[in-house]
């Protein structure tokens, strides 16, 4: 019969609702229990598309006499990482202090009142691996919890200290951002960089889509080296393997050092924010394939990480059919059937020479060189070699759309949503795709009526149920994407959204030493209120905040959210530059904190269109210190401060061009105004 998790929203949890396992989620309930009963408490944390969870499921969770052991000994919690990321990082800093490693699925054995005292991750139903049988484990716990109750709240304990120590940092005075710091970053990047295969350290390898960014900023300061990787970096990835190059997307990362044989679930803050760096990379470079990764990602969420009313979905299993990677795998066969033509197999196997074969023979497709190269050894023009493969791939995909998928996680996060919506509305006013701004508009206005309830915003959200109180990483990254939005569309409807959950974000997560706190103050049950500082996967919630009190000043003028934000940069960007791989989202905060921010007023007459062509010139190259405020005139209500007081003259569009509290004279020709944008800024050298 179905256990605790039956009325649970997250499909993760809901995997594992008719395992013999008594689980409960994390609530009330549970913890009642384990005071009551005073048994200790087994969490387990993982996700849906984590391979290893599902394997542990399989073997341990569904097998009746290990749930037997669990049930008698423990009051067991599961737990969704991705709706609860405050819980997953209290109890990851614990195994990672008593393991020195961290993953998923995460196993932990909590006292009643949840301190933490044996952990890890993986445990196998037998010994192996030179890892102790699950059910081995289960029996020690429970007989030292009877037996030696004393030793095991000593650890707890001295954990529970730790973890309360790691939380407590505050900001010191604010100072000025120093560019030096930036260099040292770099430096260290480069110096790191896996020059031979692209990215950094060996197998696992994961696409660092953040230093690639701030490597990007870097470049466009005047330090070629730092371009040159980061397009090396791209290149490396987009050529396959990791890159789905039948439908789009990156998998999470490459279980080698070469790219190739990936780790096959897709996560949508991968494919958000590789997106963005590709779109920014082809701005910088104009690399024609970079601007094509950038679509093809951006595509395949629309297609299949959308849900109808406009909320994109966390990620796709890398399993079907219980085997990691079945989806994507072929056969010369299966590829000859879907080719029929004698002359597009030649082609295509022109261009895929070297199949990297995975099991039984089975294949995936990389490139052995950059497209361009590829292209030009075959003879064609890229746009030709563009054309003839992807009508191959296409092919290839409506045969593959025939197999059993791997399973969807249907929930909707916020954090996650304002990564994609700011990849989507940067692409839409940098590539003028009305049909990615209207997607953008429609994901915005979802988010905003389903996750925003009586005011508040909420975490997660699944077939018409909100659920979780937001963290600070949903508050700030929607945040963001909604000044991205806005730059997009001009609707002031979106900058005063951002103004309403910067409100929200101040009163509940602020942390008057400094900085910010990653849960509500009201925020029960927790055996500490975390403040993590290190980007992980996606960038931190004082990182995320960090940039958006830094635009925020921008367009308001007042000063106290730049002093926000240089007290917190100048506590830690001395770490940030010796450590930038833990903080590469700091970095692009401390890069445009550094400046010169250039800030654009953009007004037209009421009765006309938008300027395409200012608009144009503005999102042709890469600017990564820009912002924009425009409208028709007079300024429509709501709009930025950064309008006000600025006339229209003689009836016709008016750009203002501002920098460093100087503006230039208003700009009316395209060319004056493409000649303003060009002013000079902070040049690192070589």
């Amino acid at each position: 019969m179905p256990n605790h998790l039956a009325f649970e929203t997250s499909p993760y949890l809901l995997q594992h609702v008719e395992n013999p396992v008594d689980w409960y989620p994390w609530d009330k309930e549970a913890l009642g229990r384990a005071q009551r009963e005073d048994k200790p408490i087994f969490l387990s944390i993982g996700y849906a598309a984590c391979h290893w969870c599902h394997v542990m499921a399989h073997e341990s969770f569904e097998d009746p006499e290990i749930a037997e052991i669990m049930n008698e000994h423990f009051v067991n919690i599961k737990v969704d990482r991705e709706e609860r990321p405050d819980l997953d990082s209290i109890y990851m800093n614990a195994v990672v202090s008593m393991t020195g490693q961290g993953g998923w699925p995460m196993s932990l054995f909590l006292t009643p009142d949840g301190k933490p005292f044996y952990g890890g991750t993986y445990f196998p139903p037998e010994a192996r691996y030179g890892m102790p049988a699950f059910r081995e484990v289960l029996i020690a716990i429970a007989r030292a919890w009877q037996e030696d109750r004393g030793q095991i709240f000593d650890v707890a304990q001295k954990i529970s200290g730790q973890l309360l120590e790691s939380a407590a940092w505050g900001g010191r005075a604010a100072s000025l951002p120093e560019p030096e710091d930036l260099r040292q970053a770099v430096g260290s990047l480069l110096s790191s960089y896996d020059q031979e295969n692209g990215g950094w350290g060996g197998a696992p390898k994961f696409p660092a889509p953040m230093a690639i960014e701030f490597l990007l900023q870097a470049g466009q300061r005047g330090l070629p080296e730092a371009i040159k990787t980061a397009v090396h970096a791209l290149k490396t990835m987009q050529r396959g393997g990791m890159y789905d190059r039948v439908g789009g997307g990156f998998h999470r990362y490459s279980t080698d050092d070469h790219w190739l044989i990936p780790h096959f679930e897709k996560m949508l803050y991968d494919n958000a924010q590789l997106s963005l760096v590709y779109l920014h990379a082809y701005q910088a470079t104009g690399i024609e394939s970079f601007r094509k990764t950038c679509t093809d990602t951006l595509d395949f969420i629309l297609r299949e990480m959308t849900h109808p009313a406009g909320g994109f979905f966390s990620s796709l299993d890398a399993d079907s059919e219980g085997v990691e990677g079945k989806f994507y795998f072929w056969t010369k066969a299966e590829i000859q059937q879907a080719i029929p033509d004698p002359s597009d197999q030649e082609f295509f196997f022109q261009v895929y020479p070297k199949v990297l074969k995975g099991r039984a023979n089975e294949i995936l497709f990389q490139l052995p060189a950059d497209e361009e190269i590829v292209a030009h050894q075959i003879g064609l023009s890229l746009e030709d070699f563009h054309r003839r493969i992807d009508d191959l791939h296409q092919a290839l995909f409506q045969a593959r759309s025939l197999r059993v998928r791997p399973h969807t996680d249907y929930k909707v996060l916020a954090a996650w949503n304002g990564l994609a919506l700011r990849s989507l509305s940067a692409a839409a006013r940098s590539l003028n795709r009305t049909d990615y701004l209207a997607a953008a508009q429609k994901n915005a206005g979802f988010l905003l009526s389903q996750l925003v309830v009586d005011g508040c915003l909420y975490r997660s959200w699944r077939d018409g149920q909100a659920r979780h109180i937001a963290f600070l990483e949903d508050h700030a990254a929607l945040i963001l994407a909604l000044f991205d939005l806005y730059q997009a569309d001009s609707n002031p409807e979106w900058f005063q959204w951002s103004l309403r959950l910067h409100a929200e974000m101040e009163t509940a997560f602020q942390d008057p030493a400094g900085g910010y706190f990653d849960v509500r103050s009201d925020q029960p049950g927790l055996l500490v209120r975390p403040k993590d500082i290190q980007d992980n996967a996606t960038p931190s919630g004082n990182a995320l905040a960090c940039l958006v009190n830094l635009i925020l000043a921008e367009y308001t003028g007042e000063p106290d959210s730049r002093t926000k934000s240089e007290q917190l940069l100048g506590t830690f960007q001395e770490t940030f530059a010796r450590y930038p791989s833990a903080f590469p989202f700091w970095l692009q905060a401390l890069d445009f904190a550094v400046g010169p921010i250039q800030q654009v007023a953009l007004l037209w007459p009421a009765d006309q269109p938008a300027p395409q062509n200012f608009l144009t010139a503005l999102y042709t190259g890469y600017k990564p210190r820009t912002i924009l405020a425009a409208s028709p005139y007079p300024p429509l209500p709501g709009s930025p401060d950064l309008l006000k007081d600025r006339p229209l003259i003689k009836n016709a569009v008016t750009a203002y061009v501002c920098q460093d509290f100087t503006c230039q004279l208003p700009a009316q020709d395209l060319s004056e105004f493409q000649k303003q944008l060009n002013l000079p800024t902070v040049i690192l050298g070589d």
